[in-house]
Formats: C-alpha cells, sequence, structure tokens
C-alpha cells in the first residue's frame, strides 16, 4: 500500500515543531472536528505529514511519520475521538508560507486554502513533493 501524505496544524505557542522533536514524538490528542477524525483514522503507519505552525506563523515547519494508528484519545471526555502517535523526521531546510502556497497555481486548491479550520488534511503525493521543493527539503 502506498504512503499517504497528511498536514497537521499546531499553533506553534501551544506545541512548537522545536517541543516536538524535544519530545521525540507526541500523541496528536485533542481534535474535536468530525472530517478532521476521520484523517486521522485513514492514516497508517509510516504515512508522512507536515508539521504547520498556524495562527502567528502559517508555515509549514517539517516533516513527521506517523508511528502508531488511530486508537481512543485519551484526553477526550465523551465522544468516539482518537489520535495518532507522530514522531519527527527532519525540519525543513526552508519553511513554507501560507503565502507561497497561496502564491503557487499548483497549491492554491489544497485544504489547507480552501478549509482553514481543518486541523488534519491530506495532501496529495505531487503537492507533498511541491512543498518539499519550496521547502529546500530532501525527499524523506
Amino acid at each position: 500500500m502506498a504512503t499517504k501524505h497528511w498536514l497537521v496544524k499546531q499553533e506553534p505557542e501551544a506545541y512548537s515543531w522545536e517541543q516536538f522533536v524535544r519530545d521525540g514524538g507526541t500523541a496528536w490528542t485533542g481534535v474535536r472536528n468530525f472530517q478532521a477524525r476521520l484523517n486521522l483514522r485513514a492514516m497508517a503507519k509510516g504515512d508522512a505529514v507536515l508539521y504547520y505552525h498556524s495562527v502567528s506563523e502559517k508555515q509549514i515547519v517539517g516533516v513527521a511519520r506517523v508511528a502508531r494508528t488511530a486508537y481512543p484519545d485519551p484526553t477526550a471526555e465523551e465522544g468516539d475521538w482518537c489520535c495518532v502517535d507522530l514522531v519527527p523526521v527532519r525540519p525543513l531546510t526552508r519553511p513554507v508560507t501560507l503565502e507561497m502556497i497561496k502564491a503557487d497555481a499548483n497549491l492554491r486548491a489544497m485544504l489547507l486554502v480552501r478549509q482553514t479550520r481543518l486541523s488534519v488534511a491530506p495532501v496529495t503525493s505531487a503537492e507533498f513533493e511541491l512543498l518539499l521543493k519550496l521547502g529546500e527539503t530532501p525527499r524523506v
């Protein structure tokens, strides 16, 4: 089965890429959106994940991998919410800003641009490769 690609969003003030790297990985908890939950459930071990700093920075800063597939979110007090475990792979050599993404005709259709509130979103292989190129980052 082919590796899929994803993008997760987090405010750097809440949990930055740097903290994620220091921690060596994390359970991606707290997602309370039905579409994002479906995306978490679709993630497979080994899938590549772009780490996006939202709100204050609005840029992709790193690449992670899914280390554990969806399981019940321990932070959920009610409902059928799930989380996945992510581990850092490498930072982007050059962060890819939302402005750069919107300026590229091949990236304007990304869910990041079209559904701005979605915190976990799929990314096509072509988008993923182009984002790595814009980020001057070798393929992972």
